[in-house]
């Protein structure tokens, strides 16, 4: 089998598809920094069947000896900076990890002649739409800080296919949500919030509409992209689930035999996109791919998952917590 090189494999998406990898019996090296969201206890099922290096993709000079070493045939990059709220407080850290670490991967990528470069995207670089979906020919017309840089990998990406002829695929999925999540995006900040019986606040009036793709369904989608994608192409990943964030508060205020009147409606977000949805006609019909997993069963499971694992959130929030305080000081 071949050798896959995982960027953010300790990450949350990346550590359901190294697991995955690893099951189908491919040879792994995760390359991850650890920041604030990556956790190597994500990859405890697999410990001893994969190769790690934890190294910034920021860091061309150290990501060149991981290369030189493992000599990797594939590279599946879903390394980045992924939340939108601290893309609006500080931009810098996004175009460092999301635009110069994929450059640097994207280059040492060209040099050693590897033979597929998956370039794992979201579809927020799309934008906001009202009322249809969005296809693989849209315009990427990016809305916040976070989406801006996402872009730029895209795009460069795509440069380095035309330009070098790299072997790229792009792959933009939808909302991930599931167990393991890093407690600052929506679904785990509700369920931690119930948990504690804390406010949950919700931005504006909760209108605001996500496709919602449980994890694994997404891991799921990108190996077969991996393995039967067209080199140049670019693949859509949803669910064609569409919830308003107030319908998935409620839902998870219900699981959780909590009150609704924990609900705080509070300022909305600078640019908050109020729409995504992507079509994912191509991905069916050229790869015979369809995500499996209803909302209703994913958040159950995701919800039992963390309140069976509060420990690991707690620990998670701590961190969270000194990271803000090394930020504010």
């Amino acid at each position: 089998m071949k050798k896959i090189l995982v960027t953010g494999g300790a990450g949350f998406i990346g550590s359901f598809f190294v697991r995955k990898a690893i099951y189908t019996g491919y040879q792994v090296v995760v390359v991850d920094a650890l920041t604030y969201a990556g956790d190597l206890e994500r990859l405890k099922d697999v410990e001893g069947k994969y190769t790690f290096y934890r190294t910034d993709i920021r860091d061309f000079e150290s990501l060149e000896e991981v290369f030189k070493k493992e000599e990797p045939q594939v590279i599946v990059h879903f390394a980045a900076e992924t939340h939108v709220d601290r893309s609006i407080l500080d931009p810098s850290a996004f175009l460092r990890t999301n635009v110069e670490g994929t450059y640097n991967l994207l280059e040492l990528s060209k040099r050693f002649k590897v033979e597929l470069f998956v370039n794992i995207i979201t579809d927020e670089v799309y934008g906001e739409i009202k009322e249809g979906k969005f296809t693989e020919e849209s315009c990427l017309k990016p809305n916040s800080p976070y989406s801006a840089s996402k872009a730029a990998q895209d795009m460069l990406g795509r440069a380095y296919y035309r330009t070098y002829g790299l072997p790229v695929i792009t792959v933009r999925p939808s909302n991930n949500y599931g167990p393991w999540q890093y407690p600052e995006k929506l679904i785990p900040v509700v369920i931690v919030k119930a948990l504690r019986n804390e406010p949950v606040p919700v931005y504006g009036d909760g209108s605001n509409v996500r496709e919602w793709l449980y994890v694994e369904d997404c891991a799921e989608a990108v190996m077969l992209i991996m393995e039967k994608g067209k080199i140049g192409e670019i693949y859509n990943v949803g669910s064609g689930i569409e919830k308003r964030n107030i319908e998935v508060v409620k839902a998870i205020l219900k699981l959780l035999g909590k009150p609704e009147s924990l609900i705080r409606f509070v300022k909305d977000r600078p640019g908050h996109d109020y729409r995504y949805s992507v079509s994912t006609d191509k991905i069916e019909k050229e790869l015979g791919w369809k995500a499996k997993t209803s909302f209703e069963e994913g958040l159950e499971k995701t919800v039992r998952w963390y309140v069976e694992n509060f420990k690991w959130v707690e620990r998670k929030l701590s961190e969270l917590e000194e990271y803000w305080r090394k930020v504010y000081t």
